[in-house]
């Protein structure tokens, strides 16, 4: 059985008896897959044991003696630490996963992944039963690059809109122009905040309410959870939700932006590509909107660099597509009665 963690994750096997050209197709796949702006990690099996350094020599010497090692030039770096029992893979794939947008395992053919593509040696021959469920069965012609190349892609799409996405909706403190908090505010009968929430609620997993203040009544079963420390400004509230559920997509909106509507959620959310930690639509020219956005998990770190979420639309993983026309008064903010 597949860890629940790792069940949405990126991680994919690439899987074959010895000779079936598993290294030569990673090897392929990987500058088509970096071409299109995606971080690759590749994890490799060995059989026989590893050999990855010198015996003797200093970074040997620590690791014999029992440290975890990293060793580094200006190019690369190596890290070299002990196996941590069974869990060893798991870990350590939750690891990459944090800064990669896939992970191509080697090898591994018992072990349950996510997925796995079987690679058939001269022989022909399938998958054994130990391998599990498969993307495809490829043998050796000379379309094997591209048929892979397709699978992969179109596997790593279908992944990232199977990763959760929950909702953040960000309440403020109170407005000193509007005389009370802003999420309390009814229109229709309805408080910002519920309007807010229920939109979002038909588009994630689950909702969390950031930031302190009274709640409606209809919103008080959520969870609640406060600012993290030493940060301010909405990253505050962000920061707190990522750290809070780390292993999930979040969806955050601002209370005061009572207009959203469900086809807006739907059209942000179609929005995610593989490559992309975050999506900030632009309302207009060079105004991405950060509180009406779309983060991946690993965004989290980056975010937390700067009290700024909109400085993020400037990094090379933030999406910032046009919003239509039609939506757009979804993404305007209300700051005076």
């Amino acid at each position: 059985m597949v860890d629940n963690r790792l069940g949405s994750l990126p991680v994919l096997g690439i899987c074959g008896y010895s000779g079936s050209g598993k290294t030569t197709l990673i090897e392929r796949l990987i500058p088509r897959l970096t071409a299109q702006g995606l971080a690759v990690a590749v994890v490799k099996h060995d059989a026989h044991g590893l050999n990855v350094d010198k015996a003797g020599k200093d970074s040997d010497r620590f690791f014999r003696a029992g440290a975890t090692v990293l060793a580094h030039d200006s190019e690369q770096l190596f890290l070299r630490r002990p196996a941590l029992g069974e869990n060893t893979l798991t870990r350590a794939l939750d690891v990459l996963v944090q800064d990669h947008d896939l992970v191509l395992v080697e090898g591994h053919k018992q072990t349950p992944l996510p997925a796995k593509l079987w690679l058939a040696d001269a022989s022909g021959g399938g998958p054994p039963p130990e391998v599990g469920p498969t993307l495809a069965s490829l043998g050796r012609g000379d379309n094997r690059l591209e048929v892979a190349w397709r699978l992969v892609t179109d596997w790593l799409q279908g992944q990232m809109r199977r990763q959760p996405v929950w909702g953040g909706l960000l309440i403020g403190g109170r407005s000193s122009r509007m005389g009370r908090p802003k999420h309390l505010i009814e229109t229709d009968g309805q408080t910002w905040a519920e309007r807010v929430a229920n939109v979002l609620l038909a588009h994630v997993q689950g909702l969390c309410i950031l930031g302190k203040g009274e709640l409606p009544a209809a919103l008080a079963h959520h969870r609640q959870v406060p600012d993290a420390p030493g940060h301010t400004g909405p990253i505050a509230g962000m920061l707190a939700a990522m750290r809070w559920n780390p292993a999930v997509s979040w969806l955050f909106v601002a209370c005061d932006m009572p207009h959203i509507t469900s086809a807006a959620v739907g059209w942000l959310l179609d929005q995610r590509r593989p490559g992309r930690w975050a999506v900030m639509p632009q309302s207009g020219p060079g105004q991405a909107e950060p509180l009406f956005a779309w983060y991946d998990f690993r965004a989290r770190d980056i975010l937390a660099q700067s009290d700024r979420p909109r400085a993020f639309a400037e990094h090379p993983r933030c999406g910032t597509p046009g919003v239509p026309v039609d939506l757009a008064p979804a993404w305007d903010s209300i700051n005076s009665l």
